[in-house]
């Protein structure tokens, strides 16, 4: 799934046939993460499976239709050929109290490796260095992901504070403002929204503003189209999830049991934030999560998730922009 071909060499479904089993679910969540307490998100059905059409509200149509994309590769072509049958996962700690965290990370058994969240609006760097301090003493690996959240100057200094994690993540919002940061720090820096929602994802790579990419199928239109990206990248890479159903972290387990090289934990281990989900979880057992697929066979919890009508209408009407999107870009 190159740039060269929009789809992907594969045919475009009409939308009437991926609408006929379209279902958007509502799914609770153990702790607020991202600012939600809830994760709204649509899944359908198609020949090779399920695929999951999720992004955030707030991001515009153009924006949205790479995700429809993923959800269709998944839904009607399937995974790539896995190379290893095991996906090494990290334990993600969302901005809670430090006071919290040991009992949080008891979810992710033999995790190696944490994610910390950090720059949250309202908290502290005190709050910061105090979580990964936590983290820390249950789990030694620890990397840290601001969200883009600081200016360059808040950056060196929390860094510097937290000590020394394995990367820090998006720690500014620009890339030459990651590549001054990475000037500036002793740790190595991960570019996540620099690439996925960036119009040129390879200046990363020029501006020398990164040494780890983290890479997401859904946002990035597909399985095929994140392999592709991360060997152009040229950079270690690291697969995360979407916040994404256990349909979309299939597609994310997928890619990244496909990479040919994988020496970092992977951050595919959020299933464990949600209380419920459509179907099975991918919960992390000795650190890592197996890849598995849900097939059109499969039957997934549909009807106890399932959003009110005002919004299987509004998610109905978003899909089927994002595939008059699809459609013109096809036919360019």
């Amino acid at each position: 799934m190159g740039d060269d071909a929009p789809n992907g060499g594969w045919e475009l479904p009409d939308v009437e046939e991926l609408l006929a089993t379209a279902v958007a679910v509502r799914l609770p969540m153990r702790t607020r993460f991202r600012g939600l307490t809830w994760r709204e998100t649509m899944v359908f059905a198609g020949p090779a499976g399920w695929g999951e059409f999720g992004p955030f509200v707030e991001y515009d149509d153009r924006e949205a239709a790479n995700w429809l994309r993923a959800g269709i590769e998944a839904a009607c072509i399937g995974p790539p050929p896995a190379v290893r049958d095991a996906v090494p996962v990290n334990a993600t700690v969302p901005a809670i109290p430090a006071d919290r965290v040991a009992d949080l990370l008891k979810r992710y058994p033999g995790a190696g490796t944490a994610k910390v969240k950090v720059a949250e609006p309202g908290q502290t760097l005190d709050d910061d260095v105090a979580r990964v301090a936590a983290t820390r003493e249950v789990i030694g690996r620890v990397r840290v992901d601001a969200n883009g959240g600081w200016s360059v100057d808040e950056a060196v200094t929390a860094i510097r504070a937290i000590g020394e994690v394995e990367y820090a993540e998006q720690p500014c919002r620009t890339v030459e403002e990651l590549a001054a940061v990475r000037r500036a720090v002793d740790v190595p820096i991960a570019a996540d929204e620099s690439i996925r929602k960036a119009d040129d994802p390879f200046r990363v790579v020029a501006a020398d503003a990164a040494d780890v990419a983290v890479v997401k199928v859904a946002p990035l239109g597909g399985m095929r189209a994140t392999l592709d990206l991360a060997e152009g990248l040229g950079l270690r890479v690291v697969v995360s999830s979407a916040l994404d159903s256990a349909v979309g972290i299939a597609a994310g387990v997928a890619a990244a049991a496909a990479l040919p090289d994988l020496d970092l934990a992977c951050g595919l281990g959020t299933g464990s934030l949600f209380t419920a989900d459509v179907g099975p979880s991918f919960l992390m057992r000795d650190g890592v999560v197996e890849p598995r697929w849900f097939g059109p066979g499969d039957h997934l919890d549909l009807d106890a998730h399932a959003a009110g009508q005002d919004r299987q209408a509004w998610w109905r009407d978003r899909l089927r922009r994002c595939h008059r999107l699809l459609e013109e870009a096809a036919s360019r």
